[in-house]
């Protein structure tokens, strides 16, 4: 572990806070860092849509210690006979009930049942999810909200698009956040960048291609949130959609086409440095 003095860092003006940062995004965002994190999950699969599932998946299921998640969405994928878009697609009614013993924290089998109906109704119409993080085209003469990030439309959008099957459990509503509720969306903008990021460092997947890497904004989890307000990344005093907004804006000072790549520097500074 090791120890920082704030006052002895290179941190004074935005040239050394960035390259800071930027060491620190050398140094995370690599292959070794995939084991021990949520993101092992999607990367078990090469299938687009087995990427897609299991990383909704494991994103949704990412609170408490890292190897439970890893653990839990490797028990998931076994219920699922290690196929999770062939299970989805082709099971029948009497290969569910292995599921309804699958827990993890609050999400139960209700759960468990009605992610595996939508997925089935989404890709028996669309080929990937990224359709559903996006919203038909405004009507001609329609105007966009003014200031609001592009981000928050595609995720106000996939919560209601999510919920939109007939009889769909309330209780389900918990496990996907929104910026209209005020939400950080952690869960869903780690997806995101999963999905989104594309280099050449092995760690996101960069499979689609309709939202920008410009777009995305910090998953500010507990860690992101502590790191960020030492360095003076943060002001707002509640942590809620805008604090999210307000760090990625921040941020997008030091890469305005790519600032969520120092969710990297965040992370493994609280997480591994405990900075």
């Amino acid at each position: 572990m090791l120890k920082y003095d704030i006052q002895k860092l290179p941190l004074q003006g935005a040239g050394g806070l960035k390259a800071f940062l930027d060491s620190k995004v050398t140094r995370y965002n690599r292959p070794e860092f995939i084991p021990n994190d949520p993101v092992s999950i999607p990367h078990m699969f090469t299938r687009r849509q087995d990427i897609e599932i299991m990383g909704l998946w494991a994103a949704v299921l990412a609170w408490g210690q890292r190897v439970t998640i890893v653990n839990k969405c490797k028990e998931l994928i076994t219920l699922m006979d290690g196929a999770p878009y062939d299970f989805i697609m082709n099971h029948q009614e009497i290969d569910l009930k292995k599921l309804l013993h699958f827990k993890h924290r609050t999400f139960n089998d209700i759960d468990t049942l009605y992610f595996i109906s939508f997925f089935r109704y989404h890709y028996e119409n669309y080929e990937s999810l990224e359709s559903a993080f996006l919203p038909p085209s405004p009507l001609k003469g329609e105007q966009e909200l003014g200031g609001q990030e592009p981000i928050e439309k595609y995720l106000n959008y996939f919560r209601n698009y999510f919920f939109s099957l007939p009889d769909f459990p309330h209780r389900t509503k918990k496990h996907i956040s929104s910026p209209s509720q005020k939400s950080t969306c952690k869960r869903l903008n780690m997806f995101l960048r999963w999905m989104v990021r594309k280099d050449n460092c092995g760690v996101d997947f960069g499979i689609w291609k309709h939202i920008k890497p410009s777009e995305l904004i910090v998953p500010c989890d507990l860690h992101v949130d502590r790191v960020a307000r030492k360095l003076s990344l943060i002001s707002r005093k509640q942590t809620d959609w805008q604090t999210a907004v307000e760090l990625t804006q921040r941020l997008r000072q030091f890469d305005s086409a790519d600032p969520v790549k120092y969710d990297f520097a965040l992370f493994g500074l609280g997480i591994e440095e405990k900075f």
